[in-house]
Order: C-alpha cells, then structure tokens, then sequence
C-alpha cells in the first residue's frame, strides 16, 4: 500500500543523477508527488490534526517496470504511531508489543517512576525537615553562646579596672569557650545522626540514577545495533558503525533513510527524493509550511553517506560552485595591513569540512608574506558582500577589538518574501541547533541575545530591505527575517529558513572600520547584484 502511481504531467521527465540530499532545488516529479502526500493528508482527519502540529515529510520518486510511482514518509511518528500502510514501514518497528525494546523501557520508566516517588516521598520529605530542624537549633543555640561569651567579655574587662584576680577571670573565659565546644559537639553528633536518613535516601536516588543511565546506554547500543540500513548494492550496515560514538536520538527516523531502505528492500530504483514541512513552525526551530528542506545532517550525514553508495549521486553543489567562486573574489582595498574583498554567494569564509576554497584560502595565496590569523569576521557561505582581513597579528588584535567593541558598521541589504514597509529593530536569542548544524534555532533557555536594525527601501510582493545588525550572531539576519516573531519574511533564496533559489539575496553592502594602523576612519562600499 506505500507504493502509489505518480500522475503524469506532459514533459516532465526523471533527473539524470540521484538528488544530493544536503543541498538540493526539489525535482518537479517530487514536487508533484508533495502535492499528493498533502491531498492524502486533506483526506485522513486523524493524521493531518497531528500533522497540523508541525512534521516534516518526504516523498522519494522510483522507477518499477519502466513506470514512475513514489513513496512517502514522515519523521519519527505520526498520530502516535509508526505503522501507518500507506506510508513507508520504518526500519525498525520501536512499537512492536512485548519486543524487548519496550519491555526494557518499561523498566527504565519504571525506575524513573521509583526516582520521583522517592524524591516526594514524605519519609524524605520529614527527614529533610527534621535535619533543618536540628541545624536551625544548633545554629541559635550557638549563636546565643555567643552572645554570652561576647558579654562575659565585655564583663570582664570592667572587672580587670576592678581589681578582680585574673586567675578568675580566665577561668570564666575558658569555661565559656568550653560551654561552646561540647554545645557544637553535641549539635555535631545530632546533625549527623539527622543527615543518616537523608543520605540513605540520596544514595538511594544516586544507585537507581547510575541504574537508569547504564539501561538506557546499553537499551541505545542495543536498538542502534537493530537498525541495519542498505546500500544501494544491498550492503547492511548497523547504525552504531556508522557515527564515531552513540548516534544521537532518534537517528534512523527521519524521511530520508526510512524511504531508501525501502526502496532498497522491494527492488525500487530510486530516481529523486525531497523533503517537506507540513503544520506549524516549532517554537525554537524555523520550519515554513510546504517549504522544502535538506536532510539533517547531524542524524543523516553518516547514515546516508552508506545508503547512497551504489547510486549515481548528483556532485555537492557546493563543492562544484566555491571552486568557480574563487575566481570571482574580488579584492577591493589592500594596504600593508589589511584586505577587503568583496565575497561572491556560495564562497565559504573559512575552510569547512569539505575540501574546498574558502577567502582565507585565497588570501593566503595572494599575500603569501601574510602573518595574522588573517579571519577577523565571516559572512555566510551564501551570502556576499564586503569581508576584511588581517594581514599581521597586530592589525588582526585591533580589528577584532573593534568588532569586539561593535565599533564596525555593516550595512546589508537583501530581498524578501513578502511585502513590508516601515523600520524598526530584532531581538532574538539565537543558539546553534544541535540537530540540524549549521542551522539556528530561538532559544530563550540557551540563546544569545541578537538585535537588527531595519529599513524597507522598496516594497512589494518582494521588498528589498537595509539590515544593520548591532549584533553578529550565525545567521542572524536569516532568522530574524524568516522568523514569526521577527519580520515573518524569509530572504529570498534561502535554502534553509525560506525557499531555494539561485542565490541568497543578501549582500553586505556597506562596511566602516578604522585603520588599525594611523586610526582614520575607512568606508567601503560595493553594489549589490541584485
């Protein structure tokens, strides 16, 4: 029931090489095949109220026999379950009644349970007021012993001036200080005592604490060590081989592996695949209704990195469009102390992960004398624009104090969706997502603050915009753009906040530092292309 004919349309035809799942614009056969996961959706009241909540769903185009059909899937579970027919099966079923899965999370869960019921326990509860009882005692009882040898003191010092024998006086003294000492040895043994019954129960909770954890890791290693996933030569691979340690939660759930493998296990010969957000945006994480996004990478990269392997897989665009970058960097300014250049879209700052150009490659390559650290500050890889660079340690320590101090004015402009007007400021607190590197997500728990001027100078469907951040967070003008509580306008070409296009269009048009060399002010400026 998970295979389902793909309507035909006139012209449309199945790409060359398999989609590259990272960084894709969807085919038109899957965006065909999107329409009809949600008109499924519109037809099933059940699944489309959870799927209303927020879910990300994908569709991954076969061939059978010559004929075009397609399979659908969602991420983790939906209305509950993870058996629904006319979706793909999941790779290993985490439901099944009576499994040993759900028998040792019963047990975890009943162990948690035995956690709270002794930490609420009213024993604890008395035992801790009874410890707070005796150490509040012993702390006034000590404190009015005090009292008294501060009193006794001040007595004896009149009766030195009265001619009273100093032998006396000191004795007094020292059975004060002696009053004292067994009043703390008694309340001592006492508190001691009273701390018995509240260790025991603190140890308690620490043995069924280290108990849980133990079953939990040993549960994962076991449940990742079920999930074998496919190649597309039919090689079966455990997760746990797959990730350098523990693969995070939930690995193995997502559209992307749960739709190849399968493919793979019925002899379908996948042609494209894509992935979708149907319902509301999470609170912390940006998702736009029908708007498509690339698998995560965090839970994905390593998992289809195998499940890819036999299939002809479109090349990283990235890859293919930093090395044609590199030739459109352009130097704008150099002196013996710095270089700005303005960055063309698609060229990384840095080096990443993948073996590509970055700026700093570049630089490097032109100012081979070069000493500094070089970076000072990064634009993302999508966007262009105005970048400046170190070329000794010194100037390096004093631009970066600038930036440090937001002594550095930047101006962007960019392109959004949607028709705004007006100025007016962002604030946003904004943390990496831990999931779904290198995307950002709002997080009032661990989010840095952020704050962005703005200013509509051309309204319309799509309005073009002056962005000044007085922060400089990730991604920060690419959220506080797409995101509801921002301007609910996501930059045009944004793959991972809006909807992809040729390019971001965003542009760091304007930049003012001082020379770190003589202190004079520097304004530099180029054009947006777009």
């Amino acid at each position: 029931m998970f295979l389902h004919p793909l309507p035909k349309k006139e012209g449309m035809t199945p790409p060359r090489q398999f989609t590259f799942p990272f960084h894709y614009t969807p085919h038109p056969l899957c965006e065909v095949a999107a329409k009809e996961v949600k008109a499924y959706l519109e037809s099933q009241p059940e699944l489309l109220a959870d799927a209303k909540n927020g879910k990300m769903f994908g569709v991954l185009v076969v061939e059978k026999e010559g004929e075009y059909y397609y399979l659908a899937a969602y991420s983790a579970l939906l209305a509950g379950s993870n058996k629904w027919p006319w979706f793909v099966p999941a790779i290993y079923d985490l439901q099944e009644p009576g499994s040993y899965f759900q028998e040792e999370e019963k047990r975890i869960e009943g162990i948690t349970a035995e956690i709270n019921k002794t930490l609420t326990s009213r024993e604890l509860s008395k035992a801790k007021d009874d410890l707070k009882n005796i150490e509040d005692a012993a702390a006034t009882a000590i404190e009015a012993q005090k009292l008294v040898m501060a009193s006794g003191k001040m007595m004896r010092d009149i009766q030195r001036t009265m001619g009273i024998p100093e032998e006396q006086l000191i004795r007094e003294s020292q059975k004060q200080k002696a009053d004292l000492k067994r009043l703390k040895v008694q309340f001592d043994k006492d508190i001691q005592a009273a701390k018995a019954p509240v260790k025991a129960f603190e140890e308690h909770v620490e043995t069924l604490k280290t108990e849980r954890a133990t079953r939990s890791q040993a549960l994962q290693r076991w449940l990742f060590e079920q999930y074998q996933v496919l190649d597309a030569e039919g090689a079966a691979v455990a997760l746990s081989t797959l990730f350098k340690d523990l693969p995070p939660s939930g690995s193995g759930e997502c559209c992307a592996p749960k739709l190849l493998q399968c493919a793979y296990q019925h002899g379908l010969k996948p042609l494209c695949m894509a992935e979708f957000w149907i319902g509301a945006s999470p609170k912390e994480e940006l998702r736009i209704e029908g708007h498509f996004y690339p698998a995560c990478r965090n839970k994905c990269r390593p998992i289809l990195a195998h499940m890819l392997h036999g299939l002809d897989v479109e090349p990283n665009p990235v890859l293919e469009r930093n090395q044609q970058m590199v030739k459109n960097l352009e130097i704008i300014y150099s002196d013996k102390d710095i270089v700005v250049v303005n960055k063309p879209s698609g060229m990384l700052s840095v080096p990443g992960n993948e073996e590509v150009p970055s700026v700093k490659d570049e630089i490097q390559r032109l100012f081979p004398k070069a000493t500094g650290p070089l970076i000072v500050h990064r634009l993302d890889m999508d966007t262009s624009g105005l970048m400046v660079l170190a070329l000794h340690f010194s100037a390096y320590k004093n631009l970066q104090k600038q930036f440090e101090d937001h002594r550095v004015q930047k101006r962007y402009v960019a392109l959004v969706e949607r028709q705004l007007s007006g100025t007016g400021e962002i604030h946003l607190p904004l943390c990496a997502n831990p999931d779904d590197r290198p995307r950002q997500m709002v997080s009032e728990t661990y989010g840095k603050e952020t704050h962005t001027r703005y200013e509509v100078v051309n309204t319309g469907p799509i309005s073009r915009l002056h962005l000044w951040p007085m922060t400089g967070r990730t991604h920060q003008l690419r959220v506080h753009c797409a995101h509801p509580d921002g301007l609910n306008a996501p930059i045009v070409g944004d793959a991972l906040y809006g909807t992809p296009a040729k390019r971001l269009m965003l542009h760091a048009e304007e930049l003012t530092i001082t020379h770190p060399r003589d202190g004079k002010p520097l304004t530099f400026s180029t054009k947006a292309p777009f």
